[in-house]
């Protein structure tokens, strides 16, 4: 198939390859094929293959493509999440948790989906699901890019140096209100406080990384990872260090 992209060979920023579409469809089965590629070649070479999902309407249509893909056998992969909310009940739709169950999982089943618990005390939770990663990299992650730079909940300031793989965090009000403007919650009340993310160090031990970063809201963001010193500031910055990213976007998204 002939995508109308608007840029089909990558340019570089950094180490980041970025690629950008004219809608967010087309952005969505080009990350989505790159993402089954990077995952058949995984099993491939090592029998097996280990995913970081972020759970985000950014993320709807590179998922779609993703689990349409023949040839991966879902049996041989080890699924994460890179957050969730405190605070939520364990069904509510909200969870990002369920919401991945939903949109992938209930289509695919996985050697194993590897959820965090944010039911009890959340700090047990973190501590429970840095034990859960371990240390050996993912040989994906699936991301987008919040409408202030924020990589999983790892909002500005970040710490591009944390020592933990996954923390309790209190949620900027940026981010609160991002989730009502995408139509998870009426209004900001009813947006928890705080969630359980994994760290940006812990999110960059990867193999590969593909962040699928489509529309107008997220334009800023984007204009700001590309251009912006790299600082936690910018969390998205940090990707321009990473030997084999890769970004995504659309022609509402793409600001050059």
């Amino acid at each position: 198939m002939q995508h109308s992209d608007l840029d089909v060979s990558p340019a570089q920023h950094g180490t980041l390859a970025v690629r950008a579409y004219a809608t967010k469809e087309e952005l969505g089965k080009a990350a989505g094929e790159h993402a089954a590629h990077v995952i058949a070649d995984a099993i491939a070479v090592n029998g097996a293959a280990r995913v970081m999902f972020a759970a985000a309407p950014s993320q709807e249509a590179t998922l779609a493509t993703l689990i349409a893909e023949p040839g991966i056998d879902w049996s041989r992969v080890e699924c994460f999440h890179m957050d969730d909310y405190v605070g939520l009940h364990p069904d509510a739709p909200q969870g990002f948790g369920n919401w991945l169950q939903r949109l992938v999982f209930d289509s695919v089943s996985p050697k194993d989906f590897h959820r965090i618990n944010t039911a009890g005390d959340a700090a047990q939770g973190a501590e429970d699901y840095e034990r859960i990663m371990g240390s050996a990299p993912f040989d994906l992650v699936l991301c987008g890019l919040g409408v202030n730079g924020h990589l999983a909940f790892n909002d500005p300031p970040a710490d591009f140096h944390d020592r933990k793989a996954a923390r309790v965090i209190a949620l900027d009000d940026v981010s609160r209100q991002q989730q009502v403007d995408e139509g998870h919650f009426e209004g900001l009340e009813d947006v928890p406080t705080r969630a359980v993310t994994v760290t940006i160090p812990r999110l960059l031990n990867a193999a590969v990384i593909i962040a699928s970063v489509p529309g107008q809201a997220k334009r800023q963001a984007v204009a700001d990872t590309l251009g912006k010193p790299i600082t936690g500031e910018h969390p998205g910055t940090i990707l321009r260090t990473h030997p084999a990213a890769s970004l995504y976007l659309d022609k509402e998204s793409d600001p050059r």
